[in-house]
């Protein structure tokens, strides 16, 4: 089969369609044939290995233990293997696996949900990440409550732009969307009930606070970011640049649950991971019109590096997908 490998840590250009061989399913895996893909910062970090402590995390010191690339995925089922219960041959699924930049993969049943039967298979594909990101964000790590006060900054990318509809569909109050000028009319579009233009207007100068602040990807130092906060409030930092080769955009994180016992501030980890039911949850939001993926282009599987490039370059409306087979 086809796919997207590399044998080295580097920049997108390390990567290259290749031939692999076919993966059969083991007990409680599901083969899925991909249909499309999704991007998302964690394939860059991945592929480049960076910050170093990515490294230390199993994915390889010196090099990628996983030749394949890619984490989204959406699909029809084409094999299962023994002990697999919720699927069947030719279900129409999305979720994650290790390897999805490639024509067929496998992963396990709870990593899979039937994928929202309103989306075709790129854009179901652009979903699973990012989308559990933002809702595991907002509804555990940020503990949100209905009549809540939402900001959410990095809103036009594609945790934030799920993080504001979904916000919306918990029943936050009010929820302010932060980008760029670029992207404030599709911030608008998808129901933010205001947004700020980050280059004309600072979110954090303590004008406005809120019950809960979602960064997605930012680097404003904490002391910054406490000024958006209620004195109750809550912060949940996703992702992040800055901090170094070593540590990257866990340094804001770490300092943070450094800091929470001293203010009445929270500052909860995110360890944003997609499952079964949270997958199940996203599809009843998709499929009811709560909640709709935004994707600004479609890459075939061939050009995944120059995706990559592209998304590295901070300018992406919500999401970017990829078309590995015709359906």
């Amino acid at each position: 089969m086809k796919a997207i490998v590399h044998d080295v840590y580097g920049p997108p250009s390390v990567l290259r369609l290749d031939e692999v061989e076919r993966p059969a399913p083991g007990p409680g895996e599901v083969l899925v044939r991909i249909l499309g893909a999704g991007l998302d910062q964690g394939v860059w970090h991945l592929t480049a290995g960076m910050p170093y402590l990515v490294r230390t995390l199993g994915f390889g010191l010196r090099a990628p233990k996983v030749r394949i690339r890619g984490l989204d995925l959406a699909g029809r089922v084409e094999a299962v293997g023994r002990d697999v219960t919720r699927f069947q041959v030719g279900d129409e699924v999305y979720g994650t696996c290790d390897g999805s930049f490639a024509e067929y993969a496998c992963t396990t049943e709870d990593r899979l949900a039937l994928k929202p039967a309103n989306l075709d298979f790129p854009r179901a594909a652009a979903v699973p990440v990012s989308a559990c990101t933002a809702l595991q964000g907002l509804r555990d790590a940020g503990r949100l409550r209905e009549g809540q006060t939402v900001l959410v900054l990095g809103a036009g990318g594609g945790v934030g732009t799920y993080a504001v509809q979904l916000a919306k569909a918990l029943g936050a109050a009010r929820v302010t969307g932060v980008c760029s000028t670029a992207k404030t009319e599709l911030v608008r579009s998808i129901g933010a009930d205001e947004v700020i233009d980050h280059t004309r207007e600072d979110p954090a100068s303590g004008a406005r606070r809120y019950d809960l602040v979602i960064d997605t990807g930012g680097n404003r130092p904490l002391r910054t970011l406490r000024r958006a906060l209620t004195p109750r409030g809550t912060l949940v930092i996703v992702g992040g640049e800055g901090g170094g080769r070593w540590i990257g955009g866990f340094d804001r994180p770490m300092r943070a649950a450094l800091l929470a016992p001293f203010t009445g501030h929270r500052f909860p980890l995110l360890a944003g991971k997609p499952r079964h039911q949270d997958l199940r949850v996203l599809a009843e939001h998709i499929e009811a019109g709560r909640v709709t993926p935004v994707v600004e282009r479609c890459y075939p599987l061939a050009e995944v590096p120059q995706a990559l490039a592209h998304l590295r370059e901070g300018t992406v409306r919500g999401k970017l997908a990829v078309t590995v087979q015709a359906d």
